[in-house]
């Protein structure tokens, strides 16, 4: 009994760190760049979700706001922060999104304040019961099938359309893709809104299981994405998501098992550590 619940909650928080590794996925595939700023759309989607929710009691017009809002400013985030620099080495875009990051996270808290904000309303605070003994918020069944609907339409959008199949075009061959009509910009700006609108439900879902939206939230969510990207090899959307759950997994396991020595952030990090250390180009991907 014990090991399927711990492994019903690893699939949960393997979820969210699936929507969030997801869009960094999409955007080191087209421009080759680490988005670490990408955690800053993780938590301005909590922060729209919260007001939203709190002014109309709608939590689903405080989703759709959120993933708005968040794609919006990665559509704004690329053409005045990256597009410019595109043609520098990869550590220049690399040291604006950490310091675009930066910038973010210091506005939150001048606006938000430093103590956070919290949802009025119990929004999905109910639970579902499988079995006799498994239990699930509904916030956390929302994640998990919210989770698994976005990738499947990601997948189909980018095997059945010509949107997608630009995009997979332009990251296989920019200049070729160019030359037969496709926009890199507008590749750029689909990439961006996507990945951030997902950084934004997985904000929302975090905010409403812990009741909280506060300015520094996004930051072990993000350092874990970015490892999580490495893990399943860089690029590889179906990568990303076999380390995401593994991951959640893991830390299901060792926070029981584990919990006396180390807390849940530091095993994901050793194990991380470790299996970079036995195969550093990542468990899904190939030399």
């Amino acid at each position: 009994m014990l090991f399927v619940e711990l492994a019903a909650q690893g699939l949960v928080q393997g979820s969210i760190y699936a929507l969030i590794a997801l869009g960094l996925t999409l955007v080191y595939g087209l421009l080759r760049i680490l988005h670490v700023a990408h955690a800053a759309f993780f938590t301005l989607g909590g922060y729209v979700g919260v007001l939203v929710a709190n002014q109309t009691g709608s939590l689903a017009a405080a989703i759709f706001a959120a993933m708005m809002v968040a794609g919006v400013g990665g559509i704004l985030a690329f053409r005045l922060c990256y597009q410019p620099i595109l043609d520098q080495p990869p550590f220049v875009p690399l040291i604006a999104s950490i310091g675009l990051y930066i910038a973010a996270e210091e506005l939150f808290r001048i606006v938000f304040g430093a103590q956070g904000l919290t949802y009025r309303n119990e929004f999905l605070q109910g639970q579902v019961v499988l079995f006799d003994f498994l239990r699930f918020k509904h916030a956390e069944v929302v994640v998990m099938l919210g989770s698994a609907a976005i990738i499947g339409v990601l997948s189909l959008l980018q095997i059945r359309t010509r949107i997608g199949i630009a995009c997979q075009a332009t990251v296989s061959d920019p200049q070729m893709a160019e030359s037969f009509g496709v926009s890199r910009r507008m590749v750029g700006d689909i990439n961006f809104f996507v990945g951030s609108a997902l950084a934004a439900f997985a904000g929302v879902m975090v905010s409403l299981l812990n009741n909280l939206v506060e300015p520094t939230m996004g930051s072990v969510p993000s350092y874990k994405a970015l490892a999580i990207i490495v893990l399943g090899g860089l690029g590889s959307t179906r990568g990303a998501l076999a380390a995401s759950l593994v991951l959640g997994v893991v830390e299901s396991f060792g926070t029981v098992y584990l919990g006396q020595l180390l807390d849940r952030n530091a095993i994901a990090f050793a194990f991380l550590i470790m299996i970079l250390m036995w195969r550093p180009h990542g468990l899904f991907a190939r030399r």
